[in-house]
């Protein structure tokens, strides 16, 4: 193809392939339209550094249930269950609202110090999937879950070492991200309490280029002078 084709030798449908990311990006971008404005947990950023943020959060809400398998495979059985409870309409509470962002950490057969090991290493044996419960419910006044497998609890106050990357959700750019924050928090002197979290707040037909991923690590507040 030259550069003097003209438009009938170039095709009808050769516009509508230019036009169509145009038109995507602007569904995304259009209040009401795809882009949804979804409530999350309050915190305060406490200091900023280079490769990361440094965030007080505030108490929340989770629903949560663990799924057997690897990083990549288990996200749909886990996203299904979890949508399912909050989607019921048939009970007095009625549905529940969705919130970000989806949150995945690594469940492993024992706690890596149990074997002598260093943060992040040992057998995983599957993931934990969180969905942030909205205010006003409390654990007293959220909808006992019919699943067994979806379970209910209040995730304390804690200090979080957060870096925020756009792309896919690919385990490889999730894992060279997730090297980047371990190493730049132990470079800081901080200490790390327990497993990694993979937090995603896009609905999957996001575009990848636009989407907030997050890596989470837990900071004893002790560390922190």
């Amino acid at each position: 193809m030259t550069a003097s084709a003209t438009r009938e030798q170039l095709g009808p449908g050769f516009a509508l392939r230019l036009l169509l990311p145009v038109v995507l990006l602007g569904l995304f971008l259009l209040p009401g339209g795809l882009a949804l404005a979804y409530e999350e947990p309050g915190y305060v950023v406490i200091k900023t550094f280079p490769e990361f943020e440094l965030r007080q959060y505030e108490p929340f809400l989770v629903a949560e249930t663990s799924v057997q398998g690897a990083f990549s495979g288990v996200g749909n059985q886990a996203f299904r269950r979890l949508f399912a409870y909050i989607s019921e309409e048939k009970r007095p509470q009625g549905k529940i609202a969705m919130t970000t962002p989806v949150m995945q950490q690594p469940e492993r057969h024992l706690a890596a110090s149990e074997q002598g090991l260093d943060q992040g290493q040992g057998p995983v044996q599957g993931y934990r999937f969180a969905f942030v419960m909205p205010p006003p419910f409390t654990l007293d006044t959220l909808p006992v879950p019919e699943n067994a497998a979806i379970a209910l609890r209040e995730v304390p106050p804690r200090l979080m070492a957060v870096r925020r990357y756009s792309g896919t959700w690919r385990e490889e750019t999730y894992r060279q991200n997730e090297q980047i924050l371990f190493d730049a928090v132990r470079k800081e002197g901080l200490t790390i309490v327990g497993e990694p979290i993979f937090a995603r707040y896009n609905a999957p037909f996001s575009l990848w280029f636009l989407r907030r991923n997050e890596v989470l690590l837990e900071i004893n507040p002790e560390s922190h002078r």
